[in-house]
């Protein structure tokens, strides 16, 4: 690919820049445009490098008045959210769009084929796919900024840009496409971009619902198609009726931990909601069927389900339709607190999927196969992937809330305190009380609120179909007895439904016992009776990373993995790792494929669960062109790393990473945790503290109120770096590491042997190239310039903009590059083009914020606005927030 961005993507990016700029026009006047244009214009030839330019764009933003700051902010703003729809629509219809290194993320005929060439027969490639599990997990993690109403503004705007590429021999319908196109960026100017309440729980659940309504709904069937249609030509099959090799779950609504929104009655009311917009989906499909399967022709199982009828599949569906339309009715008298008494529901997936069957068989049969592979299909491909829930609903809680409950059950009870027993007491009572057949919490036990509460939501568990749910997560687990505790809740007040339950591991130490502590479950006798030789552990990678530093915490990931691998091999326990990785590179982000095909060998065998958070959804699953071709990478990379895995490392390449991790620990830990300007400087130069007034998610940004920035979350700690810039929580320690195994005999030729030969290593240094491309120490020292008084501070700023210096200078000689991103100029391209647009917002924010703090808080509604309209802004130039 040229240096330039492709014809088509520049070619949008001018309609839709165009097109605000006439709105903005017919809004505010041509003066205002044109002082937009001279902002612009400054901010651009900074970037080629004119320096009175830059000095000259500080002056002018600084003399904006205060009438000006909101519209600027908007401006800008607007254009970059319109940058990322044309460079998603680019990515729609170019499925060879290259995001990180050339050949990275191949279509799935060339893998099968591949596979096919290393031996693997026809029919292991279709029982490998059939057999997949892989589980993308929504979450409701709060790094969306952009409102529900502007999202589907956008998604209409993307529709009219194909309207206009294939309207050449229509050019009265272009001339439509480019009026509705107007008509839209004009209604999004107009709308308040920034939410004026935070979402509740149940509004993120419902905004994960309408992407699988708007995207997922066609996309599922779609990826089906297109993979039935792969294995008929590679393999001579179709993939079976009821493989599902990609499904969602979801934590909108079941993730408590630390967020006291969460609560069971919420997720009782989430739990409703996708059984009521399941059953609103499925009618739909089954209009359809009724309206088009008008076949006289059946089999005798069809005829003795409906009778000697003239339409037997159309008796059929109507019957079906009946009780969908109940179940639709019922759950939406549940919602509203009304009695339901309207027939018989649909109560689990096979109800609804055993009568499509019938017909599908009954079709294929009588020779009519290719009726059978349409709509009918397509129907039985979304049951076999939503089921009647839309998704499965993971449950989350911190590991010392159930030890209080244990604490003030054992107290009541008189068996003593629960917390000040040693493990393997807390083991020995939680095994036997597993193995006992009498009920352990007394009927009418008072307890405190918060227990109350956790009781509360194993009931819940205990009033739903097991289908309804998914996994059971423990947040900072350290202990066996921390998975017996849940197990032992579970089986008190959840009766018949038993989760899978998996603890994670998040901190570096938790990582590094990680293997030990599962060893020690398993080997538990009546443990293993209660999970049916299956374990699932989740893997944190955004506390890991706030805790080590990136390539410490890395390293822990990847050696945590191989541990849990072996052990479970040796315990003979099928083991699915649950990767916890956020949107951003600090919290294990990063392209799909290359993250899955990184991991140590073994450790993806056919099944994986990765969360999917934030924007990322939306980036990845917000169109069905787009959520296609990202189903698509995640079946890529699981095939390929279950029947291509990649090799392990050398031992003298773990020696290396092993010196590495120590050097960058220490050298993050010595600024972070160490250094007592560290703090000040983290809350002075950055927007930490005006965080808590956007309106992101329905969690708080802190765990608690009190203390420094080990409690903040993971988030809004990369979410404030990111604003100004510096991106420090990806890349601090990796300098000193690098530098100090250059400077050894032969420090650089092993580098690159580890970059060229060893998938992990080469992906990290990857991410940490388009990091520092992102990131700006200029930028990040006019953020210093403008809000940090302190002379030691600004030392530590200045300490930290050398050490990211020579990070810089160290990966270009690792990588033997002159300048970052030469072999992947779409993304360079794409940074290039919206730096001119960013610029400004940093310059405004740096701006406000010390107006702000000039006035302790009390700047008005307009400059509060505005500041919070540079945090969205950014965020959506950089295409990450946290």
């Amino acid at each position: 690919m040229s240096h330039d961005l492709h014809e088509s993507l520049r070619d949008n990016v001018r309609i839709l820049g165009d097109s605000l700029g006439r709105t903005i026009a017919d809004d505010l006047g041509r003066g205002f445009v044109d002082k937009i244009e001279t902002i612009r214009g400054l901010a651009k030839r900074g970037r080629q490098g004119d320096e009175a330019s830059q000095r000259e764009l500080i002056d002018y933003l600084r003399r904006l008045p205060d009438r000006d700051l909101l519209p600027v902010t908007r401006a800008f703003n607007q254009f970059l959210n319109l940058a990322n729809i044309a460079e998603q629509h680019y990515r729609a219809r170019f499925r060879r769009v290259e995001d990180y290194r050339p050949g990275s993320q191949p279509v799935l005929s060339e893998l099968l084929e591949r596979a096919r060439q290393a031996g693997n027969a026809p029919r292991k490639l279709v029982e490998t796919l059939a057999g997949m599990r892989v589980e993308l997990v929504l979450t409701a993690h709060p790094t969306e900024v952009i409102r529900r109403t502007l999202i589907q503004k956008y998604d209409a705007i993307d529709d009219c840009l194909t309207a206009i590429e294939s309207s050449a021999d229509y050019p009265e319908r272009g001339l439509r496409a480019q009026g509705r196109l107007e008509e839209l960026i004009s209604q999004a100017w107009h709308t308040d971009e920034i939410r004026h309440e935070r979402p509740t729980p149940v509004d993120e659940a419902k905004w994960g619902f309408a992407v699988i309504e708007n995207s997922l709904w066609q996309a599922v069937p779609d990826f089906h198609r297109d993979l039935d249609n792969l294995l008929l030509e590679t393999a001579g099959e179709r993939l079976p009726l009821d493989a599902a090799p990609i499904r969602f779950a979801s934590w909108m609504g079941g993730d408590r931990d630390g967020n006291p929104n969460v609560t069971a009655r919420v997720t009782r009311e989430v739990l409703l909601l996708g059984r009521w917009m399941a059953a609103d989906l499925y009618l739909r499909d089954l209009e359809q069927l009724k309206a088009e399967l008008s076949m006289w022709k059946a089999n005798s199982a069809l005829r003795a389900e409906v009778g000697d009828v003239a339409e037997p599949y159309r008796e059929l569906v109507k019957r079906l339709l009946a009780r969908v339309e109940a179940t639709r009715d019922w759950a939406k008298a549940c919602l509203e607190g009304r009695s339901f008494d309207d027939g018989p529901i649909i109560e689990s997936r096979d109800q609804l999927y055993a009568p499509l069957l019938t017909c599908y068989r009954s079709l294929c049969d009588v020779g009519l196969d290719t009726i059978a592979n349409g709509a009918l299909l397509d129907t039985l491909r979304r049951v076999a992937v939503f089921g009647v829930t839309l998704t499965k609903l993971d449950l989350r809680q911190e590991a010392s809330r159930h030890a209080q409950v244990m604490e003030e059950l054992t107290d009541c009870l008189g068996l003593g305190h629960y917390r000040d027993w040693s493990e393997e007491q807390r083991q020995q009572f939680l095994l036997e009380e597993l193995a006992s057949r009498r009920p352990l919490i007394p009927r009418r036990w008072e307890c405190s609120t918060e227990s109350r509460e956790v009781i509360d939501t194993f009931r819940v568990i205990a009033s739903e179909q097991p289908e309804a749910l998914g996994t059971y997560i423990i947040s900072m687990a350290g202990e066996p007895s921390d998975v017996l505790a849940v197990a032992l809740l579970m089986k008190e007040v959840g009766g018949r439904v038993t989760l899978p339950i998996a603890p994670l591991f998040e901190t570096l130490d938790d990582l590094n016992h990680a293997g030990e502590v599962i060893d020690r479950l398993l080997a538990l006798p009546g443990y293993r009776a209660l999970t049916g030789d299956r374990q699932e552990v989740m893997i944190g990678y955004s506390d890991s990373a706030k805790d080590a530093g990136q390539l410490a915490a890395a390293w822990a990931q990847y050696r945590a993995q191989e541990t849990l691998v072996e052990v479970c091999d040796r315990h003979g326990v099928d083991l699915t790792l649950f990767h916890g990785r956020g949107g951003t590179v600090g919290r294990g982000g990063g392209p799909a494929h290359a993250a899955i095909l990184s991991q140590p060998p073994g450790s993806v065998n056919g099944s994986l669960r990765v969360t999917e958070q934030g924007e990322m959804i939306r980036f990845k699953f917000g169109q069905p062109e787009i959520a296609l071709r990202s189903m698509e990478i995640y079946a890529c990379a699981v095939l390929e790393a279950t029947l291509l895995p990649p090799p392990a490392p050398e031992p003298h390449w773990r020696e290396e990473m092993d010196r590495l991790a120590e050097v960058a620990h220490r050298a993050y830990v010595g600024v972070v945790r160490e250094d007592p300007d560290f703090v000040p400087y983290f809350r002075s130069v950055t927007p930490e503290g005006s965080l808590g007034r956007l309106p992101l998610g329905s969690r708080p940004t802190k765990r608690r109120q009190d203390g420094g920035v080990e409690t903040l979350r993971a988030i809004p700690w990369i979410f404030a770096w990111t604003q100004i810039r510096l991106m420090l929580p990806a890349w601090l320690g990796s300098g000193e590491a690098f530098a100090t195994r250059l400077e050894g005999q032969g420090g650089l030729e092993v580098l690159q042997e580890m970059r060229d030969n060893w998938p992990f290593f080469g992906t990290y240094l990857d991410m940490l190239e388009m990091l520092l491309a992102k990131a700006d120490v200029g930028i990040a020292a006019y953020y210093e310039h403008r809000l940090v008084d302190e002379p030691s501070l600004k030392a530590l700023g200045e300490r930290l903009r050398g050490r990211f210096s020579r990070l810089h200078e160290v990966v270009l000689s690792i990588l033997q590059q002159q300048e970052l991103l030469e072999n992947t100029p779409l993304i360079r391209q794409a940074i290039e083009v919206r730096n001119p647009y960013i610029d400004p917002l940093h310059g405004l924010q740096a701006e406000l914020l010390q107006r702000n703090r000039d006035a302790d808080g009390a700047i008005s509604a307009d400059l509060s606005r505005a500041l919070m309209v540079t945090m969205a802004g950014i965020a959506a130039g950089l295409r990450n927030t946290g």
